[in-house]
């Protein structure tokens, strides 16, 4: 276990475009190779004896399950904290809890409202701090993503994905992700809840061209992938009503797959099935949003072991 005063820095993943293309591609590769060893029943305690220490200010099933379980099959352990288990920056200030924390686990994840609250914890932390949701970012998420659509769409190459929906956290990670591994994505949100400029300009830093439109039907016209996300997240109930009459016509059924006949769908889940999604979507031939689910274990697993390797 490192300490504060060791030399050597360690690596963390706040969000997708901390690793590199390459880095990337070798991480998504672990994902397979542990997918294939816990389909065949094979021992991969690869992590053996060392501890994730876990922060959660936001709920969460997929989160904490498959970060817990991935910790588990390889070998190791994983310690779950909750708001009402540790202040997180109320009382104690975050670097000192982020100090504390690198003394006793091997990596930390947190899930989080404010992204910069994963930037003190990386500032401060002397282990790997992992990035499980920030209100900016959604990268162990992206990682899933990026393995099912390999798995689906038998690589990358030539991939074209549309997402139809909200510029939020998630469709920002994807962004970067797409432009890491060469997937052609089309955004489609409505005026006003657009994916941040910012992050844009970082994919296409990255060799990324995202395109951009108001229109879900041009995005989604022949796409290989679509991909929503719910249009009302933690924290902002009280815009329920708003929102659902700004995304009007942005809703994923089988009248907007009528345009894209072969694409796969993709959520992230929790699905709000009648508001961004219809139910016969989610349970139709199409959907992959199960295996994508699936697929966190996996990458996140595949990540903890390149971090801590």
């Amino acid at each position: 276990m490192t300490t504060d005063t060791d030399e050597t820095q360690p690596r963390h993943f706040l969000d997708v475009d901390d690793l590199s293309e390459e880095e990337l591609f070798a991480v998504l590769d672990k994902a397979e190779e542990y997918k294939r060893a816990v389909e065949n029943g094979e021992d991969h305690a690869d992590l053996s004896g060392q501890t994730l220490g876990m922060l959660f200010q936001k709920a969460s099933t997929r989160t904490r399950v498959s970060f817990e379980t991935g910790m588990t099959q390889l070998g190791g352990h994983a310690i779950f904290l909750g708001e009402d288990d540790i202040q997180l920056g109320r009382g104690e200030p975050l670097k000192d809890t982020s100090r504390a924390l690198s003394r006793y686990v091997d990596a930390v994840m947190a899930r989080v409202f404010k992204h910069e609250n994963v930037e003190v914890l990386a500032e401060y932390s002397s282990v790997p701090i992992v990035n499980g949701l920030t209100d900016d970012a959604h990268p162990c998420q992206t990682l899933a993503d990026l393995q099912t659509i390999r798995e689906h769409e038998d690589g990358l190459e030539d991939v074209s994905a549309a997402w139809i929906g909200d510029g939020n956290n998630v469709a920002q990670s994807f962004a970067l992700g797409c432009a890491l591994t060469g997937v052609d994505l089309t955004i489609a949100t409505p005026e006003g809840y657009e994916v941040d400029e910012a992050v844009l300009e970082r994919a296409r830093d990255l060799g990324g061209d995202p395109t951009t439109t108001t229109d879900p039907i041009e995005a989604a016209t022949d796409a290989d992938v679509i991909y929503t996300d719910v249009w009302i997240s933690m924290g902002q109930e009280d815009e329920r009503d708003v929102r659902m009459n700004d995304f009007e016509g942005f809703q994923v059924s089988a009248d907007l797959l009528e345009h894209a006949p072969g694409a796969s769908v993709m959520h992230c889940l929790p699905a709000h099935r009648g508001e961004e999604i219809t139910d016969d979507v989610v349970e139709g031939e199409q959907s992959i949003v199960f295996d994508q689910a699936e697929n966190r274990l996996h990458a996140q697993k595949a990540l903890l072991g390149w971090l801590l390797e």
